[in-house]
């Protein structure tokens, strides 16, 4: 059973496509799109990436100097065990509501990260949503599971309203159930600015400033 309730530690962008995230202290997520701004965004099912800080942290025990946003994650999270996650559960990410719509991925290339370490998590450990309804997050706002008489609850506030539906996919590899190959991405993956929360527990050492 997942871990209910955890907090965001970082948010992460980027304006194109093959370059490192940027760290944000607060974003717009955007109905049936995304992170506004974000060059993964747009309509699909996968609108917003979610990975664990406990999954970096098993990188950098591997020797890796990496950080919230290396894996191009746009949501970086903490005690919420995002692996437990089934596909159409819905979460609470501060006041924004979105549905889980795929649990790991496969990648085609191996990304600088695999190069160097021979493994990277955001195949196996990162999952992918969609948003439901939108609203500004913030680093530190609370992410928990929704149960299903909540989101009756919030589906009637909404008037019966949701983003047009997409069918909804679980990837799956291997005996776990997970990829566990690389994945594609930059040569350098390192986020360009730091969060306010996660530096100080150590999963820091990137210089540059929080964007807005």
């Amino acid at each position: 059973m997942a871990e209910a309730e955890g907090r965001v530690v970082a948010i992460s962008r980027s304006a194109r496509r093959g370059t490192p995230k940027t760290n944000a202290r607060e974003a717009r997520l955007l109905p049936d799109h995304g992170i506004e701004g974000d060059a993964h965004a747009g309509p699909g099912h996968r609108q917003v990436s979610l990975l664990a800080i406990e999954s970096i942290a098993t990188m950098r025990s591997k020797g890796l100097d990496v950080g919230p946003g290396a894996f191009a994650e746009n949501i970086t999270t903490e005690g919420i065990r995002l692996l437990d996650l089934r596909v159409g559960q819905r979460i609470l990410v501060g006041e924004c509501e979105l549905e889980v719509t795929q649990i790991g991925k496969k990648c085609e290339a191996p990304c600088a990260i695999y190069r160097r370490a021979g493994d990277c998590v955001m195949p196996r450990e990162g999952i992918f949503a969609r948003v439901i309804s939108g609203g500004t997050i913030a680093t530190g706002c609370s992410i928990r599971v929704l149960e299903r008489t909540e989101r009756s609850e919030m589906k009637k506030e909404r008037g019966g309203q949701q983003p047009s539906g997409r069918s909804l996919v679980r990837t799956v590899a291997g005996p776990e159930g997970r990829w566990s190959g690389g994945c594609a991405g930059p040569e350098d993956a390192r986020p360009t600015g730091n969060g306010p929360d996660w530096a100080s527990q150590g999963l820091g050492g990137h210089p540059g400033r929080p964007q807005p």
